[in-house]
C-alpha cells in the first residue's frame, strides 16, 4: 500500500474563563432549579467570559498552549483554522486575531462557521490542506462566548451554554496509508438547511443589523441528533473499516448528556469509552469537542496511538463526524 500524508495530532490545549456560574447560581436569575436542568442536560456548572473577555482572547490562550503541549514555536505554524459562531467583530476573522496575538505573519488564517460542528468541520478543511502538501503544521481551534448572544430571561436556552476554547495542532506526516497511522484517519460532514428553524440566531448585519439571540426548539433539535450523528459515524467505519469495538474513546460534542448517551447506546459503544465534560461545561458550540479532548488528554486518558472518534450536530442543520488515530 502506497505512503500517505496524514495529519496528525502533535498538541493540545484549551482555555475556560475563571467565572464559573453553577445551576444554583441560575436559580435566582431566572425560574428554575439545579434539579431540573441536571436531570434534563447533565449540566451542573459553565464558564462564562468576564466583560471584555472575547473570543479571541480565549482562542489564543488555548492556541498557546497546544503549541507548548506540541513543542512548537508560532513561526512553526502555516495555517489558523479557526471555528466560532461568536466572532469578536463581523470582521476581520477572529482567527486573524489570534495570528496577529501570536506574532504569526506567515501563512493564512480563516474562521470557519458550522456552529456546534464547527470544530469538526475545522479538522475535515484543515486535514485537506495538510494531505494536499500546501501546508504543514496547522492550528485548529474551536472558541466560542454564546454568554453574548444568549436570552437571559429565556430559561429554556441560558442554562445550557457556557464559553470557552480548545485548539489541536495538526502536522502534515508521512504514513504507511493504512488505519494504522497516526492521524485523521476519515471524515465526514452534512447540513441541510431546512432545518433553520429549530436552532438559530434571531439576528444579523444583512437581515436586522443586530447580534440577535440564541432561538431553540430543543425537542426537535434532540429528535434529529441522535439519528444525524450516528448515521456521519456509521460512514466512518464503513470508510476504514473500523468498528465501535476498535475504539479506545468516543469523544462527542458535549451539548446534552442524553443526546451523548442514546448516540453511543445506538452504536453499541461502551460508557466507559465516552468523554464527557458536559457537566462543567455546559455546551460551548464549536470548543465543546477541543474542551473534552484537553481533559482527556491532561488526565492521561487519551495517549498516543489511542483510536478517537469525534462528533458533532449543530444548527443549520450541520453536523459531522472524524476518526483520528491519536
Amino acid at each position: 500500500m502506497p505512503s500517505k500524508l496524514r495529519s496528525t495530532v502533535i498538541g493540545v490545549g484549551s482555555c475556560l474563563p475563571e467565572r464559573r456560574v453553577t445551576n444554583a447560581e441560575l436559580a435566582t436569575m431566572v425560574d428554575t432549579t439545579d434539579e431540573w436542568i441536571f436531570q434534563r442536560t447533565g449540566i451542573k456548572a459553565r464558564h462564562i467570559a468576564a466583560e471584555g473577555e472575547t473570543t479571541s482572547m480565549l482562542a489564543t490562550k488555548a492556541a498557546e498552549r497546544a503549541l507548548v503541549s506540541a513543542g512548537c514555536c508560532p513561526q512553526d505554524i502555516d495555517l489558523i483554522v479557526l471555528a466560532t459562531s461568536t466572532p469578536d467583530l463581523t470582521f476581520p476573522a477572529t482567527a486573524t486575531q489570534v495570528q496577529a496575538a501570536l506574532g504569526i505573519r506567515q501563512g493564512v488564517a480563516f474562521d470557519l462557521q458550522a456552529v456546534c460542528s464547527g470544530f469538526v468541520f475545522a479538522v475535515a478543511t484543515a486535514d485537506k490542506f495538510l494531505i494536499s502538501g500546501s501546508h504543514r503544521r496547522a492550528l485548529v481551534i474551536g472558541a466560542e462566548t454564546f454568554s453574548r448572544i444568549l436570552d437571559w430571561k429565556d430559561r429554556t436556552t441560558c442554562v445550557l451554554f457556557g464559553d470557552g476554547a480548545g485548539a489541536i495542532v495538526l502536522e502534515a506526516r508521512q504514513g504507511e496509508g493504512t488505519i494504522a497511522d497516526r492521524g485523521v484517519l476519515a471524515t465526514h460532514l452534512r447540513s441541510d438547511g431546512r432545518h433553520r428553524e429549530k436552532l438559530y440566531v434571531d439576528g444579523g448585519p444583512s437581515s436586522t443589523q443586530t447580534v440577535g439571540h440564541l432561538r431553540m426548539l430543543g425537542k426537535d433539535v434532540f429528535r434529529h441528533a441522535v439519528g444525524m450523528v450516528t448515521d456521519v459515524m456509521t460512514d466512518s467505519f464503513k470508510a476504514t473499516g473500523l468498528g465501535a469495538d476498535d475504539l479506545d474513546w468516543f469523544v462527542p460534542h458535549q451539548a446534552n448528556e442524553r443526546i451523548i448517551d442514546a448516540s453511543a447506546e445506538k452504536l453499541h459503544i461502551s460508557k466507559e469509552k465516552i468523554i464527557k465534560t458536559v457537566s462543567q461545561h455546559g455546551n460551548t458550540s464549536a470548543a465543546s469537542i477541543p474542551l473534552a479532548l484537553a481533559v482527556a488528554c491532561a488526565d492521561g486518558r487519551i495517549k498516543p496511538g489511542h483510536l478517537v472518534m469525534i462528533e458533532a450536530m449543530g444548527g443549520g442543520f450541520t453536523w459531522g463526524s472524524a476518526m483520528i488515530r491519536w
